[in-house]
């Protein structure tokens, strides 16, 4: 039987669609969970809730005491810079005030970021040692928030998820039903993906080892093994609705993904079995609920 760490106190900052599921987990592993979010009653039984904005600090001074992590887990609210500055920067330095301010000495800050940071756009592979030049705001300001974690008197690890998907996120499914979705020309155009299942498993993985005394590394890229061509995860999909295919259009734009590769070695090699390895296995599991909503 696998070692199992003692019950930690952790706070999600940020408790949405992966933390829910992050929560979940952990309290199945008898870990004692908060979770923190402006509107905080809808949150599952289990989580103890934290009503509170990560933007306004008057509203931190509640805190649960005594925490051994904090999970940062939080999304903005518009795609624009100012929300984004908001959400990663502006939050996480109000809710690190907050914890200093009440003496609280974490274990260990895990960041949730973003595969946003790195700039590459020609199908490379990409890695944590991979140089981080992002071409748009979003993955400027992310990395600023990484950066700011050094600011902070306790250890912290970034997690950079790709793409997610998962349960009620099927609007890609859903446009090839609806004929919105077309293959492209020109050079490959590689996407990376991570299930909501797995972004939440590969955190309290993470956490769990730390937990237990086990050394683990400040930076992680969080992405399925497969980092797949557009086309061919459009020509599985369609295959699998039974659908004739799309017609081909231009190269599409890359948009602010870009194209790259981007790899879950480390990840892996810290023992963290995917429950979806790939789109086949991810999307496999959707495609009734994406019909259901066409």
């Amino acid at each position: 039987m696998a070692a199992r760490a003692r019950s930690q106190r952790v706070l999600i900052a940020g408790c949405g669609y992966v933390g829910q599921a992050l929560g979940l987990g952990l309290r199945q592993s008898w870990h004692e969970v908060w979770g923190l979010r402006r509107d905080a009653s809808s949150l599952p039984k289990g989580i103890h809730p934290v009503a509170a904005d990560l933007s306004r600090p008057e509203t931190l001074e509640g805190l649960p005491a005594n925490l051994d992590y904090v999970v940062y887990a939080t999304a903005a609210d518009a795609s624009t810079e100012e929300a984004y500055q908001r959400a990663y920067v502006d939050g996480a330095s109000n809710l690190a005030t907050a914890l200093r301010g009440q003496g609280q000495s974490l274990r260990r800050m895990f960041f949730v970021s973003s595969t946003a940071v790195y700039g590459q756009d020609g199908g490379d592979w990409v890695d944590e040692t991979s140089p981080t030049e992002p071409r748009h705001f979003n993955g400027r300001i992310l990395l600023q928030a990484e950066r700011r974690l050094a600011e902070d008197p306790w250890p912290a690890t970034v997690v950079r998820l790709g793409g997610i998907y998962g349960p009620t996120r099927t609007r890609g499914i859903r446009g090839i039903v609806s004929g919105d979705v077309t293959l492209h020309s020109g050079p490959p155009l590689y996407s990376n993906r991570i299930h909501r299942d797995d972004c939440a498993g590969a955190l309290a993985h993470l956490l769990e080892l730390d937990a237990l005394g086990e050394e683990i590394a400040d930076l992680y890229v969080g992405v399925d093994e497969d980092p797949a061509e557009r086309n061919e995860v459009v020509r599985w999909l369609v295959e699998g609705l039974q659908l004739p295919e799309p017609t081909t259009s231009a190269q599409p734009s890359r948009g602010r993904g870009g194209s790259k590769r981007c790899s879950s070695a480390r990840l892996r090699a810290s023992g963290y079995e995917f429950l979806y390895p790939s789109f086949r296995e991810g999307y496999l599991s959707l495609l009734d609920e994406a019909l259901e909503q066409v």
